[in-house]
């Protein structure tokens, strides 16, 4: 009889401490909308719980030592950018494996802004120009496929205009009035 009751109030504190963690986690839809930082470009996103990586739209990828330059597609603002390499991924596509560059980037999804590796490939093809990958879900959202835009983006502080906000020559990576490597 002792064993019953413990194992009865083991299985209820279970299910009570269940729900308080779920608590913490936002709901998002399958699509949501994102916003890029520092460009405040404002961008509908796939979420993906089947990619591992990010990805983002870009073009014009070059690879300087331990540095990426790339242009943002005129879809996420068309700025130039240039980030420091991460590391190169091997990511599975229908046509087979593409060796791809992560780099970092800074995301508003809902009320969070995340710092999420993202793989940089041509996605113009793509449905959507950003893919918000497992990696940078875990931990903060529960995804309900059967939603679209449930969640919009309203981080603090953060100001949405489509001007560069940065160049070569100032930004994160390598400071203003440094140069470049």
């Amino acid at each position: 009889m002792k064993w019953a009751i413990v194992l009865f109030l083991s299985a209820l504190f279970a299910m009570i401490s269940v729900p308080g963690e779920a608590a913490e986690k936002l709901s998002i839809g399958a699509v949501e909308e994102i916003i890029l930082l520092p460009w405040g470009a404002r961008l509908p996103a796939r979420i993906d719980t089947g990619a591992t990586t990010s990805s983002l739209d870009v073009c014009d990828i070059k690879v300087e030592g331990r540095f990426v330059s790339f242009t943002l597609s005129d879809r996420c603002g068309g700025h130039k950018v240039r980030r420091e390499l991460v590391e190169w991924t091997e990511v599975r596509t229908t046509e087979g494996t593409e060796r791809r560059p992560v780099v970092m980037v800074d995301i508003c999804l809902g009320p969070k802004i995340i710092k999420t590796h993202v793989t940089l490939n041509n996605r113009s093809k793509m449905g959507y120009p950003f893919l918000v990958g497992r990696k940078t879900l875990r931990g903060k959202f529960i995804v309900d496929v059967s939603r679209k835009n449930i969640l919009p983006p309203h981080c603090p502080g953060i100001k949405l205009d489509m001007k560069p906000a940065i160049d070569f020559e100032s930004s994160p990576d390598t400071g203003p009035g440094q140069s470049k490597p």
